[in-house]
């Protein structure tokens, strides 16, 4: 992404047991949230009872890289665009507790679209520049959630870059799987056009009129690909929790050459997965979880089909996948010489 911080962002670790005292009883188990950075997942939760979870954030405003030669400023949780990937799971008291950098110049909040309760924690934590605030709420829905600042003007907080992941596992948790990564597409209205170079402020008139000039995954050009594109090898399982902070543009998400064996379609969980999936529409504000087995090796590529912004805008990822060619389900029998942007 287009801001370095913590290269997977681990707040806090590992679960304590104790006895506590809460308002609704006495708990087992209080935890510190593990939180991670993209497209770095926390690992799966193997407890079988609820707990109290404490889970900690800090909104900054910084400068960092959009696409190579061009500086914007991110409005971020934790320094990161996404922020970072929280999870927990059904049934867990969740205490929140929201800091904004003393550098910042604006109130900054939280929403959670995983929380049961006014403006989703917004009204909660309308937090100025040094301060913290905190709420408390239990997790009533399993699936996946987004995360987005909810301060006015709203479209501009989360335009620039405020928005991220929670995971609300069910009571039995997910299936294994070999590989999880996380994913967040967004659209950036620069005052100047794409690729042009230096500082690009934000233009506001842009983002009123839905014309973006930057789509990308996890906060920048090519910020899936080259050193950070995802990995896998031939055999292997692969899920990608994958959201869409918007604010405006429905995302077509794809794998070129991968057709999805599940799809938890917008992050529900409870029902059967749609199955045999080429593309799956997330809106602006939701998400979807999305697994696959990959059977060939090579470089497999992750786009918005909105294909425009794929070629054009940046919305482009990488999947490497090692291992030995698969004849048996794909062989190239007469080449091209012509390279089709695949």
């Amino acid at each position: 992404m287009g801001i370095r911080s913590k290269t997977a962002s681990v707040l806090a670790a590992a679960a304590m047991a104790f006895c506590l005292s809460s308002p609704s009883g006495v708990w087992a188990l209080e935890e510190k949230a593990v939180i991670t950075s993209a497209p770095n997942v926390p690992p799966p939760i193997t407890r079988t009872a609820p707990a109290r979870v404490v889970m900690e954030m800090e909104t900054t405003e910084q400068k960092g890289r959009l696409a190579d030669g061009v500086e914007y400023e991110f409005w971020t949780f934790n320094g990161t665009v996404p922020g970072p990937f929280a999870r927990v799971r059904v049934g867990d008291t969740v205490v929140f507790r929201l800091k904004n950098s003393e550098s910042s110049q604006n109130i900054h909040s939280i929403d959670l679209h995983a929380v049961t309760g006014p403006g989703g924690g917004a009204k909660a934590t309308q937090t100025i520049p040094g301060g913290h605030t905190a709420f408390e709420w239990k997790t009533l829905n399993p699936g996946l959630y987004i995360y987005h600042c909810a301060t006015s003007h709203i479209p501009t907080h989360i335009a620039n870059g405020m928005y991220g992941l929670i995971m609300v596992e069910p009571e039995k948790g997910m299936p294994r799987v070999d590989h999880e990564y996380y994913v967040v597409q967004g659209d950036f209205y620069t005052a100047g056009k794409f690729g042009e170079k230096g500082f690009q402020p934000y233009s506001v008139e842009k983002g009123r009129d839905e014309k973006a000039e930057y789509v990308v995954f996890n906060g920048s050009v090519g910020a899936v690909t080259g050193p950070g594109a995802l990995k896998a090898k031939a055999g292997e399982t692969v899920r990608l929790y994958v959201g869409n902070g918007g604010p405006n543009l429905v995302s077509a998400f794809h794998v070129i050459g991968e057709i999805f064996d599940k799809v938890y379609q917008e992050g529900a969980m409870g029902s059967e997965p749609a199955r045999n999936v080429q593309t799956t529409m997330i809106p602006p504000g939701g998400a979807a979880i999305v697994e696959f087995k990959v059977d060939v090796p090579g470089s497999y590529i992750l786009v918005d089909h909105s294909i425009f912004r794929a070629i054009d805008k940046g919305a482009v990822g990488i999947l490497d996948v090692a291992g030995k060619d698969s004849a048996q389900v794909f062989m190239p029998v007469k080449t091209g010489s012509e390279d089709g942007g695949h």
